[in-house]
């Protein structure tokens, strides 16, 4: 916790789930033995040691919107989000100079003042320890050996209302020198030394040491201390019968003192009058607990951790997020992208449906201040400045992100391409089947803090696509290259990725698609390549040739040139063919018995299915002249090869 913020976040979290578990706890008041009593502040103990809001997730309400909310009223700044790092807080770096910071300064120096009040107090104990007399042992190693528990030094000192363990490394076992103690406390004692209690006495110290402004966590650690007394008194009774058990009673009404209650690493049976008078109840109705109901108890315990450890993300409606205008961004802004496919898929979105609550999403929080001054004025993008008349985008074909690559360890680059309906402002269709006009835009993609931002790495561009052959040849690609003689051997490469968004099928077979980011999204990818042949050589020496042919594969990192199949062409498919594979390799076969242009189209093909970042390093390539095995060549990555319009 570095703030005022990220410290409310956690303790209203940690709230939540101690108001559930109080009223669990009420529920099964008569049904869990203390033993599962005490467990069930596991629970609790686990949430407030996990960091909250962590990935966007929340437990019970969706405190990080509330939070923000409240942080975004408050301080007019939209720029930051509540962050919890560690459950822990961590000074300020510097002098405050705000209200808020100023609160966050106190609540720190609040959690020192306990810090240092609980540890003064526990050295004065151990001060006053050292300053008792040893005790005598027999009666002590009397109990120890009759009901097998372990020992400790144990020393006298005046004025001790009751015995206690101090310590959880070295402890002491504490006796007050003004009387004998009963053998029935000094079991309690033994057993608290055999499961170590005071170390959770510690822990429950710790943590409230952490909320100290918190009310209701204060309550839950002073219910917490209660369960480990009752958790032992329980043990007491199991090892006692008939009257032995009301005698411990009458015992325990006689300590009902406030002198060592809550000394932290000490295991004080003295927590208390209030304290002392319930757990004579719980001794007045004490019964052996069934073994099934500690299967019961964990089952229970289970499915009270799981999803509260685990969590729940905030949903993204198509409909409107947080319902009110005003509350939109805040809401989205919490709504973390995990996954740079989910950071891609909000802002296609958003650009597809005019949302600026998706925008903010994926946006960098450095521009979440602008964003929200345009929010209640003018959408993030205009068509004018997209170069497009008003509704051109046709939001019910999706997109598609182009030519995805990793570019650092924590970040991609892509080009969205959004399709029209209609010509960009100023052209024409130009009748062709193929040819579709489409609006690019490249995009990067980073990790920032604990989500994935989307950082435009340009204005939108109009291009008019050319779908012939598998992917769009007028958009970006990648080209490998190698010349032979007289003959250049080209191939393009193209990936495309999206977020499958598609809903189910009505009765008539037509789906819709859905334009509600995904933010946890996964892509579905394919990848389209062409090989074409570029000729260099005189006009004369064209009549040598009369067909041209290639075997080519990729070649990843670190592999070597594999030895290609030879090209022989089937009987069955004449003079022409050529053939492809989801790997990525491919054949062809042309006969050049016309009159034949420069650039001759061999072979297209891809694949679908996949996510792939990874280009291949090279490729492998054969090239067959006149039907001979012409030169073996290794394609390799042509510089600029993946730029808008190849």
């Amino acid at each position: 916790m570095r703030d005022i913020w990220s410290f409310l976040l956690q303790t209203l979290t940690a709230s939540g789930v101690a108001v559930l578990l109080l009223a669990v706890k009420t529920l099964f008041r008569d049904k869990l033995s203390p033993r599962w009593q005490f467990a069930t502040w596991g629970v609790l103990a686990l949430m407030l040691l996990l960091p909250a809001g962590k990935g966007g997730r929340y437990a019970l309400l969706n405190w990080p919107f509330y939070v923000e909310c409240f942080r975004s009223a408050f301080t007019g700044e939209y720029g930051a989000l509540a962050h919890v790092t560690a459950p822990v807080p961590l000074p300020p770096l510097k002098v405050p100079t705000t209200i808020e910071e100023w609160l966050y300064f106190f609540y720190v120096a609040g959690v020192f003042f306990f810090l240092l009040r609980y540890g003064v107090s526990y050295l004065r104990l151990r001060f006053a320890l050292r300053k008792g007399r040893r005790a005598k042992e027999s009666r002590i190693r009397a109990v120890a050996e009759k009901y097998g528990l372990p020992l400790c030094p144990a020393v006298e000192v005046s004025g001790l209302p009751t015995a206690f363990v101090c310590g959880v490394l070295r402890p002491v076992l504490a006796l007050p020198a003004d009387g004998e103690v009963d053998e029935k406390v000094l079991l309690h004692e033994l057993l608290h030394l055999k499961y170590k209690d005071a170390l959770w006495g510690w822990v429950i110290a710790l943590l409230r040491c952490l909320h100290w402004c918190n009310p209701l966590l204060r309550l839950c650690a002073d219910c917490a201390g209660n369960d480990l007394e009752a958790l032992c008194d329980q043990r007491v009774l199991e090892r006692l019968e008939g009257e032995e058990r009301r005698e411990y009673g009458r015992i325990l009404l006689g300590m009902a003192d406030e002198k060592y209650a809550r000394t932290p690493g000490t295991t004080s049976i003295a927590n208390g009058g209030k304290n002392i008078r319930c757990r004579i109840e719980a001794i007045a109705r004490f019964k052996r607990y069934p073994q099934g109901m500690a299967l019961v108890s964990v089952c229970m315990l289970l499915a009270l951790t799981a999803p509260l450890a685990v969590g729940a993300k905030a949903p993204v409606s198509n409909r409107g997020l947080a319902g009110f205008a005003a509350a939109d961004l805040s809401y989205a802004r919490t709504v973390s992208c995990t996954t740079y496919a989910g950071a891609f898929d909000a802002y296609a979105k958003a650009v597809l449906a005019q949302r600026s609550d998706y925008r903010a999403m994926c946006a960098p929080l450095s521009e979440q201040n602008a964003l929200t001054e345009l929010y209640s004025t003018a959408p993030v993008w205009t068509w004018e400045e997209m170069g497009l008349k008003e509704h051109t985008i046709d939001r019910w074909e999706g997109y598609q992100i182009y030519n995805l690559t990793q570019v650092e360890e924590n970040a991609y680059e892509g080009v969205l391409a959004l399709t029209l309906d209609q010509p960009p402002a100023g052209e024409e269709w130009s009748g062709l089947a193929h040819e579709r006009w489409r609006v690019l835009q490249p995009l990067r993609v980073e990790w920032e803090g604990e989500r994935w931002v989307v950082i435009p790495q340009g204005g939108f561009t109009a291009v008019q696509g050319d779908t012939r052959v598998g992917g769009d040849l007028n958009l970006p690609s990648w080209e490998y290259a190698a010349a032979a003689g007289e003959f250049t051997l080209r191939l393009r490469r193209q990936t495309t990725c999206w977020v499958e968004s598609w809903g189910e099928a009505n009765w008539m077979g037509i789906s819709s698609y859905d334009t509600t980011p995904i933010p946890d999204g996964i892509f579905t990818g394919s990848y389209q390549q062409m090989m074409v042949a570029d000729y260099a050589g005189p006009a004369e020496n064209r009549s040598r040739y009369e067909s041209i042919g290639v075997v080519y594969r990729p070649m990843w990192t670190g592999e070597s040139r594999p030895e290609l199949r030879p090209l022989v062409p089937p009987s069955s498919l004449g003079t022409e063919w050529n053939g492809s594979s989801n790997r990525g390799d491919g054949y062809a076969q042309r006969t050049l018995d016309y009159d034949w242009e420069n650039e001759i189209f061999l072979s297209g093909g891809g694949g679908s299915g996949w996510e792939q970042i990874d280009l291949p390093a090279a490729y492998a390539a054969d090239l067959y002249l006149n039907g001979e095995r012409a030169a073996p060549l290794t394609l390799l990555p042509v510089e600029g090869g993946g730029g808008l319009g190849g």
